[in-house]
């Protein structure tokens, strides 16, 4: 014991966290006041205290938040295909089976969700109500003959999806199971996103901050995507020759936080 050095003491999960949260700090990540106070005044095992808590802090509530923000998510979804594919003369049959396999994946990927919140010892959100006019902002997309309302629809939800996803992965990092979980259903939502996108004629990818053709209202969900900077590497010059800025943006997707992802919820919540 007398060899051992305090970092060897400590619980060897907790001791790989710290020398990792520890590395992320010494490249310029963030850090609490607790910790900032305690390297301030050179105390090592103080330091090494509020680093563990640092860590650690993540409770069983955050992951439980992030699973119920998820759910909502997955329940906008899993409503919208379900609707569209109940509804008649509304997607062509050469399309058919595109969305019925959309459907089932975000019926599935709910489902699931409600499961881990069960077994968080939590109680699952109730569905909500949706609007899919956005209040009035966008044609009923289930009529006859507004399948191209549908498919903006479609391409505006999935790429929210993918960033969304993303936004919320390093809640979960201190929760290997959830966080594999969210990462597999974020490649699905990715992959959902690019083949509605090649639908609409587009490119599988996001291209700077364009929505393309999509309504005003629907920016919030590009914003932020003209993003080169990537833990403190400007990617930019990389473009010359190679397809410019445009492509350099396309090289990557930027995460939402929750609060943006709400705010673009919101006009479908009925």
């Amino acid at each position: 014991m007398e060899n051992q050095t305090l970092l060897e003491t400590i619980d060897p999960e907790i001791a790989d966290r710290i020398v990792s949260r520890s590395d992320e700090i010494s490249r310029g990540a963030s850090v609490s006041s607790s910790l900032a106070a305690a390297l301030a005044i050179g105390s090592v095992p103080i330091a090494l205290a509020a680093l563990a808590k640092d860590v650690g802090a993540q409770t069983n509530n955050d992951v439980v938040d992030v699973l119920q923000f998820a759910l909502l998510l997955e329940y906008l979804e899993a409503e919208f295909y379900i609707r569209a594919t109940d509804a008649a003369g509304l997607i062509p049959a050469e399309d058919r089976t595109i969305f019925q396999t959309i459907r089932f994946h975000e019926t599935v990927h709910f489902q699931t969700l409600r499961t881990l919140i069960s077994q968080k010892g939590a109680t699952p959100i109730t569905k909500p109500t949706f609007d899919f006019t956005a209040k009035g902002a966008v044609p009923n997309p289930f009529a006859a003959g507004n399948y191209a309302v549908f498919l903006q629809l479609s391409m505006a939800f999935e790429d929210t999806g993918v960033r969304a996803f993303k936004g919320q992965a390093g809640r979960l990092i201190n929760d290997k199971p959830i966080l594999t979980a969210a990462l597999t259903i974020h490649s699905v939502e990715a992959r959902h996103a690019s083949v509605v996108r090649r639908l609409r004629g587009k490119k599988g990818w996001i291209v700077g901050n364009s929505r393309e053709d999509l309504p005003a209202f629907t920016q919030p969900i590009y914003d932020g995507e003209q993003n080169t900077v990537h833990a403190g590497v400007d990617a930019a010059p990389l473009g010359t020759g190679n397809g410019g800025i445009n492509a350099v943006t396309e090289a990557f997707d930027e995460p939402l936080t929750k609060d943006q992802v709400t705010a673009i919820v919101t006009p479908f919540l009925a």
